[in-house]
C-alpha cells in the first residue's frame, strides 16, 4: 500500500483526540484547528485585516454566510484561536429561541450573559475569564504605582498593603478609568470598577461576587443594584450592547488590544414567527452595524454567521429589513470564484476538491498516531474516496466539508478496527457500487500526487 507523501506535523494526542472527536461528531474543535486548516486563506487573510483596524481603535463588522456544514463555525473558531494569540479578548455565543439579540422576555439579556460567560482570553481560553481579567488589570495599576512612586522618607508609607499605597492605586484607577465615564453608561461602569478593587484590597469576596454578577446581567431590578452596590443601573434586554462596548474600552484599557464578538446560528432569527419580533431583532443587528462603521465604537470587532437563505430572504431574512438589505446586498460585479471579501458580507464558497484531498491527508497521519498503527489508507485510495464524494449527484453546489470529514473518519475507525479489511474492498461496496469504475484506475491515478485533478 502507497504511503502518504505529505507528513503533518506531530498532533499531540490530546489534541488529536479532541479533533478526530469533535469532527466525527460534527462540530468544530476548539484546540487544534492549525493542524488541520485547509484553504479559506483569503477568507481568513480578510477578517485579519479587519483585527489590525480594531487593534488601532476602529470597529468592524462582518457577516459569514455559507451552508450547514460549510466551513462557518471552523472559520470562526479559527479567527477566535488566532485573535486570542494576539492579544484580543473574545465572547462568543450561539442563539437560540431562548437567546436572540432582542426579545419580550429577556432574550437579549440572555445572549449577553451567555457572551460574558464565554469571555475568553489566551491565558484562559476556555472562558469565564472576566475575574482573571479584572484581577490581572489591578495587578498591573499596584505595580506601576509601585514603580512611579518617589523613594525616600516616604517609602515605607508606599508599600503594598499601605492604606497610603491603597489610596494611590485607587486614584490611578481612577484616572485610567475617566474616559469611560464619557460614554453612555460608563459612569456607573466605572465605578463598579472601583468598587471591585476596594472589594479585592479587602479581601471581601461578597462585594466582588456582587460586583461581578452586575457585570453578568443578573440583578433584575435596579432597586436590588442600587442596595448592593450603591447605582441606579442595571443590564437589561434593550442596553446590554451598550455595556459590550463599553467592555471593549475597558479591555483597552486593561492592556489587551481590544474584543472580538462572535455570534452563531442566525437562523435562530429567521425562524422567528411574529415579523415584529423578527423586525426588532434587525432593528439591533442595524444598531450594532451602523455603530461599527461609523465610529461609535472602538476596539470592538462583530462577526456573525448564518446560512443564506436567513441572510438573503427577502421574506423573512435580513433582507426583508430593508436599511440591512441596501447596506449588505451583493454588488453586480461579485460572483462565484470571484467574491468581493471586503465586503460586509462574506460568502464562503465550497472547499476544492484538492484541498478536501490535503485535508484527509491530514486527518488519516493524525488518526494513525493518535492510535499507534501505520497509516494502511494510501494516496490512491484517498483520490478515489474524494472522486466518490464530488461524484455524487449535486455535488458541485451542495457537498460540505462536514460531510466529507464525517465519512472519512467513519471509514478510518471501520479501516482500524478492522485491520483485515481491504480498503479498495471497502470502497467497492455496495455503498459505493457507483464508483467501481474508479477502482480499475487505482495503479494509474496513484502515480503522481501532484497530478490529481478532478
Amino acid at each position: 500500500m502507497e504511503q502518504n507523501q505529505v507528513k503533518t506535523r506531530k498532533v499531540p494526542r490530546r489534541v488529536a483526540q479532541a479533533v478526530i472527536s469533535s469532527l466525527k461528531g460534527g462540530v468544530v474543535p476548539r484546540i487544534g484547528l492549525p493542524y488541520i486548516t485547509v484553504g479559506r486563506s483569503g477568507e481568513i487573510e480578510a477578517l485579519l485585516r479587519d483585527v489590525e483596524i480594531i487593534s488601532e481603535g476602529g470597529a468592524s463588522f462582518r457577516f459569514i454566510v455559507g451552508r450547514y456544514g460549510s466551513g462557518k463555525s471552523f472559520l470562526l473558531q479559527t479567527i477566535r484561536n488566532n485573535v486570542m494569540e494576539k492579544g484580543f479578548v473574545v465572547m462568543d455565543a450561539d442563539l437560540s429561541p431562548e437567546r436572540r439579540l432582542q426579545g419580550s422576555r429577556g432574550q437579549g439579556l440572555a445572549t449577553y450573559r451567555e457572551l460574558i460567560g464565554n469571555l475568553a482570553t489566551k491565558t484562559k481560553p476556555e472562558g469565564g475569564a472576566l475575574t482573571l481579567v479584572l484581577e490581572r488589570w489591578i495587578g498591573a495599576i499596584q505595580a506601576a504605582v509601585l514603580e512611579q512612586e518617589p523613594e525616600g522618607q516616604n517609602a515605607s508609607a508606599m508599600e503594598p498593603g499601605s492604606p497610603e499605597f491603597d489610596a494611590a492605586v485607587e486614584r490611578r484607577i481612577r484616572d485610567v478609568t475617566r474616559s469611560l465615564s464619557e460614554m453612555v453608561h460608563g459612569f456607573d461602569f466605572a465605578r463598579l470598577i472601583t468598587l471591585y478593587y476596594r472589594g479585592f484590597v479587602a479581601d471581601d469576596d461578597e462585594i466582588r461576587a456582587k460586583v461581578l454578577r452586575w457585570f453578568r446581567g443578573e440583578y433584575a431590578t435596579r432597586t436590588e443594584a442600587r442596595g448592593d452596590l450603591g447605582v441606579n443601573a442595571i443590564i437589561t434586554d434593550e442596553d446590554w450592547y451598550d455595556y459590550l462596548k463599553l467592555f471593549a474600552m475597558f479591555f483597552r484599557l486593561a492592556g489587551y488590544k481590544g474584543m472580538l464578538i462572535f455570534v452563531d446560528e442566525l437562523v435562530n432569527i429567521y425562524k422567528i414567527p411574529q415579523s415584529v419580533a423578527r423586525n426588532n431583532n434587525y432593528e439591533k443587528i442595524l444598531t450594532m452595524y451602523n455603530d461599527t462603521l461609523q465610529g461609535k465604537a472602538q476596539y470592538l470587532g462583530i462577526l456573525m454567521s448564518g446560512t443564506p437563505q436567513c441572510v438573503e430572504d427577502t421574506r423573512r431574512g435580513i433582507y426583508s429589513y430593508e436599511a440591512l438589505r441596501s447596506r449588505l446586498q451583493e454588488g453586480k460585479f461579485s460572483r462565484e470564484g470571484a467574491r468581493d471579501l471586503l465586503s460586509p458580507v462574506i460568502r464562503l464558497e465550497p472547499l476544492s476538491s484538492e484541498e478536501m484531498m490535503v485535508l484527509c491527508e491530514k486527518l488519516a497521519d493524525m488518526h494513525a498516531d493518535l492510535y499507534g498503527y501505520p497509516r494502511t489508507i494510501g494516496t490512491a485510495e484517498l483520490m478515489i474516496f474524494i472522486r466518490i464524494e464530488y461524484g455524487r449527484i449535486g455535488a458541485d453546489t451542495h457537498i460540505t466539508p462536514r460531510e466529507v470529514i464525517r465519512d472519512f473518519i467513519e471509514l478510518l475507525d471501520i479501516l482500524w478496527q478492522n485491520p483485515d479489511t481491504d480498503v479498495a474492498a471497502l470502497l467497492g461496496s455496495d455503498e459505493f457500487s457507483y464508483a467501481q469504475s474508479e477502482l480499475a484506475e487505482s495503479e494509474e491515478v496513484s502515480e503522481e500526487y501532484a497530478d490529481f485533478v478532478l
